[in-house]
């Protein structure tokens, strides 16, 4: 089972980025996914989340600029990001995910994740 995470790079602030995360080893279209991002010295945080059904939750910090999809087909998720500032510079991760006692949980240990940077 394991998630790759791919799509990062360098971007001027107001810019465009769309991650990518393909999954094997494991049954993909019933599984929730969630994309996380950690920047230096913070902890790492859920930015959006995406059920089985289609259905989509946002971090309040991402609302309206960060769209999640998925292509069951390829096994794939998405997140783009538009409108991009400075404070999302962080190393994205995707992950699956399960609510555990009305908390959303990751599944698998963390990938290497993508960096993304983002200047002023």
């Amino acid at each position: 089972v394991q998630l790759v995470e791919s799509g990062g790079g360098l971007v001027q602030a107001g810019g465009s980025l769309r991650l990518s995360c393909a999954a094997s080893g494991m049954t993909f279209s019933i599984n929730g996914i969630g994309w996380y991002r950690q920047a230096p010295g913070r902890q790492r945080e859920l930015v959006a989340r995406i059920g089985s059904s289609g259905s989509t939750n946002y971090a309040d910090s991402v609302k309206g600029r960060f769209t999640i999809s998925r292509d069951n087909a390829k096994s794939t998720a998405y997140l783009q990001m538009n409108s991009l500032k400075p404070e999302d510079t962080a190393v994205y991760y995707c992950n699956y995910v399960v609510y555990r006692a009305g908390v959303l949980r990751p599944v698998l240990n963390w990938g290497q994740g993508t960096q993304v940077t983002v200047s002023s």
